[in-house]
């Protein structure tokens, strides 16, 4: 019979080979799911693996899926380094957002592209400060930035809602709950033509690198770290476990306003109810996949959004609901949970009746 043994020490070669093993079997599971819906497995895997990649315009669209999913990551991977589980960065992209949007709606025909970096920063802006109020709370009164981020998602969500049905809603939406569609001067800047690739994807990759500089080459970031994995010596060191909690906060706050604020500007074009498109759960997994490493955290980001495109075309194309992508990240994300335990056990056999 198998049984698990812990390792004298973590396996390097599992901490990179388990979210490869983890994929293998989503993709397994993926199969047979395919098969128990009467569908084509291999048509419904290519919905999710290939069409996403099979063109310029399909990798266009992939990089537009993947910008915010890797941007808000990155902030993740700060807090979740630092030991602080915020699990909030829904409600933080979506408040950023809306800050993005009152200024995108100042804007009027005679504005200058300049606009652009107001709104970029008004977007950083609120979602730092939508933060703020979970470290507030967690420092003051030691609440649990679990549940504190969590719930400010929905508190959120219907400042979102009022907004586009009540003062800012377009008088001439026919009634809808939405904005007027923002000015020219506002949108962000796109990369190609005939693309929806904008300047966000090079800001993400910039990210990228500063947060591995930050993380890796920096006092700051080594104090975070140590702070998240042995308190007390952060303490000996004399690092701080308040400004830690802060920065971490703050840091991911504003990476995830960033990503509200590109996309409004961005591929949407105005505030409406649908801002809310569950980039701040699904940057979680993103987070995990890709081990908290930025480079790492870039291949898991064009996986998820992979997941996003191919639940949408899954739908449009196979008659499957789009609940199916949640479903695929569901299961990436417990095939990972499974597999790492090969980190830190390794199946042994061990015949009956021995010790």
């Amino acid at each position: 019979m198998l049984k698990l043994e812990a390792r004298p020490e973590p396996s390097k070669i599992w901490t990179y080979g388990s979210p490869v093993l983890a994929l293998l079997i989503t993709v397994l599971i993926g199969t047979v799911m395919f098969t128990a819906l009467g569908k084509d497995p291999l048509k419904g895997l290519e919905m999710f693996f290939w069409q996403p990649i099979h063109n310029a315009y399909a990798l266009g669209e992939l990089l537009v899926k993947a910008t915010p999913l890797l941007i808000i990551a990155l902030g993740l991977a700060v807090c979740f380094r630092s030991n602080v589980w915020n699990i909030g960065a829904e409600g933080q992209y979506i408040i950023g957002a809306i800050f993005a949007g009152g200024v995108a709606l100042l804007a009027d025909a005679g504005s200058s592209r300049w606009i652009v970096l107001p709104i970029l920063l008004a977007g950083v802006l609120g979602g730092m400060v939508w933060a703020s109020l979970t470290a507030l709370l967690r420092d003051r009164f030691h609440a649990n930035e679990i549940l504190v981020s969590l719930m400010l998602v929905y508190v959120a969500v219907q400042v979102l809602s009022y907004l586009v049905g009540g003062p800012w809603k377009d008088p001439m939406g026919f009634n809808f709950p939405q904005t007027k569609t923002f000015e020219a001067a506002t949108r962000i800047p796109r990369l190609f033509e005939g693309s929806r690739v904008s300047i966000g994807a090079l800001l993400a990759l910039v990210s990228v690198a500063g947060l591995w500089v930050f993380l890796f080459r920096t006092r700051a970031g080594f104090a975070l770290q140590v702070g998240g994995l042995a308190p007390a010596a952060a303490r000996y060191a004399g690092f701080s476990s308040r400004r830690a909690l802060w920065t971490a906060l703050l840091i991911s706050g504003g990476a995830a306003g960033l990503a509200g604020a590109l996309e409004v500007a961005g591929p949407i074009g105005q505030l409406t109810p649908y801002v809310p498109a569950g980039y701040g759960f699904a940057a979680i997994i993103v987070a995990f996949v890709g081990r908290l490493h930025p480079v790492g955290m870039v291949f898991s980001a064009i996986l998820m959004s992979m997941f996003y495109i191919g639940g949408e075309m899954a739908q449009s194309r196979l008659g499957l609901t789009k609940s199916l992508t949640g479903v695929f990240q569901g299961l990436l994300l417990f095939s990972l949970l499974a597999c790492d335990t090969l980190v830190n056990y390794r199946l042994m056999w061990q015949k009956r009746g021995g010790r």
